[in-house]
């Protein structure tokens, strides 16, 4: 059970930061990671949901220092926290603190608790439209002004780096969704013909 106060915490001082994050990493993100990984977490016994609910919705507040070391930043951000000790104990903002550093995508190492999968595998979100609109997005928010084609290339580039057979993304939890999901999705970035035609939709729809 996750306390009223804690939820009412969280939902008042922390998700409101996410209004200041770009397309990608905006409310309905961080809502989406938190309802996916309390999803997660029922299939897992031994995953308390109070530290699910907490970690889900601090994992991407260090956006608001730097996209590279966000995962760093956000753990920084969790352990200073001095009001979640309200609800958790230290071994549990210990816990917590490695669960959202070792949430990013792109990590070389497995997360080191059942909390890092979960949110891990939560903030994955393998959905073949959010995945491909996000990625419009977040090229648009770092060039503006550059013209389709050199968002296509970059476009094209981070999928084929993060998704494709051989990419650096990892599944960390065999029972979530993902697995069929990442398959669906490589079978279009395969097929570049459709790929662009999305592109080229998603393009205009997210310039307007």
């Amino acid at each position: 059970m996750i306390p009223q106060a804690l939820i009412h915490y969280v939902e008042t001082e922390i998700i409101p930061r996410y209004e200041h994050f770009d397309k990608a990493h905006n409310r309905s993100h961080v809502q989406t990671v938190i309802d996916e990984s309390l999803a997660l977490a029922k299939l897992y016994p031994q995953a308390d949901e109070r530290l699910v609910y907490t970690i889900a919705a601090y994992h991407d507040t260090g956006l608001c220092r730097d996209r590279a070391t966000h995962h760093l930043v956000s753990g920084e951000i969790i352990a200073a926290d001095s009001n979640l000790l309200q609800w958790f104990d230290k071994e549990e903002m210990a816990i917590m603190r490695e669960a959202v550093e070792d949430h990013r995508a792109s990590s070389d190492h497995e997360p080191r608790s059942i909390y890092g999968k979960i949110v891990a595998e939560a903030d994955r979100i393998i959905d073949t439209d959010i995945t491909l609109r996000r990625t419009v997005q977040y090229g648009l928010k770092q060039n503006p002004a550059a013209d389709e084609a050199w968002h296509y290339q970059r476009f094209h580039k981070h999928l084929m780096e993060k998704y494709a057979p051989g990419g650096y993304l990892k599944l960390w939890l065999p029972d979530s969704k993902n697995a069929e999901r990442l398959k669906e999705l490589q079978s279009i970035i395969a097929d570049e013909v459709r790929l662009k035609s999305i592109f080229h939709r998603m393009f205009e729809e997210e310039k307007r």
